[in-house]
């Protein structure tokens, strides 16, 4: 199933993608996607609904954040030996993250604005797994009993606040709007393995990244599970699962992202977003 949340900023509803990649309104079913909401019961008593009595909503109607009240946001950093490589740094030994503000959180076809101040605003084409289930302690062999789905992600990232303002990945990945994902929620059960996909993202329409994420040195469970060691998952936390090389920061010379630009990743099952980037005001 494709779950999407539709509607205004702040007043969006759930809906789902039918067969025929019309957008209905499930809001007489569920009041939101949320981390109870996007479990296997109720989505199991919504498989066992007639599609078809859910309205069509207009073409045209605005996509949001497919989650709703998100609990936290974990980032995956150099799960791609070759963005390391490009980074210049080493590929981890195990997994390193770190929280992101929730706040930043966008829409798949939203702008994202450049941050106040901000001079260096980079792409960064990622895998979102959405947990559906939290638990401490995750087992390698039952993380994936924690996963909802997945979502195409841009982890876009203001690279002067990150390196040059104490080293800090929070400083350069929290500002408002940074966090785009989307289109929909794929639930788990369309995707068979989340460890070889293509992914990819274009720059006003030239490939920028290109890679399969087959190419992580680590899988989604064993992220799943090493995380939970540190931190408790909850269920309708996301989780960015790192970038593949192709970034502006690793191009020679750097490129950066100006207002105007276009970004556009696409994930093999998951869809594409499209994000314009504007200056802050």
């Amino acid at each position: 199933m494709k779950l999407v949340r539709i509607g205004d900023k702040g007043t969006e509803r759930p809906g789902l993608v039918d067969d025929e990649g019309r957008v209905r309104d499930v809001s007489s079913f569920v009041d939101d996607w949320t981390g109870t909401t996007i479990g296997d019961e109720v989505l199991s008593k919504l498989k066992a609904q007639n599609i078809d009595r859910f309205p069509l909503v207009d073409e045209d109607v605005r996509i949001g954040a497919p989650v709703s009240n998100v609990g936290k946001i974990i980032g995956c950093a150099l799960t791609y030996g070759k963005h390391a490589q490009e980074a210049g740094l080493e590929t981890p030994k195990e997994p390193m993250f770190m929280l992101t503000a929730r706040t930043a959180i966008n829409g798949p076809y939203d702008d994202v604005v450049i941050p106040k101040g901000g001079t260096e605003l980079d792409w960064e084409a990622e895998l979102v797994v959405v947990l559906g289930k939290g638990g401490s302690y995750i087992p390698v062999e039952d993380a994936m009993d924690h996963v909802a789905g997945y979502c195409v992600g841009n982890d876009v990232s203001e690279r002067q606040f990150q390196l040059e303002r104490g080293t800090q990945w929070t400083k350069g990945k929290s500002a408002d709007t940074l966090k785009p994902f989307g289109p929909w929620l794929v639930t788990k059960d369309e995707i068979p393995n989340p460890n070889a996909l293509d992914i990819s993202i274009q720059v006003n329409g030239e490939t920028r990244q290109s890679s399969n994420t087959g190419d992580m040195v680590f899988s989604i469970a064993e992220l799943v599970s090493n995380i939970s060691q540190y931190v408790t998952w909850e269920a309708g936390d996301i989780m960015f699962t790192g970038t593949p090389p192709g970034v502006g920061y690793g191009m020679k010379p750097q490129l950066y992202m100006k207002p105007g630009d276009i970004m556009e990743p696409t994930i093999q099952g998951l869809g594409s977003m499209r994000n314009k980037v504007v200056a802050y005001e």
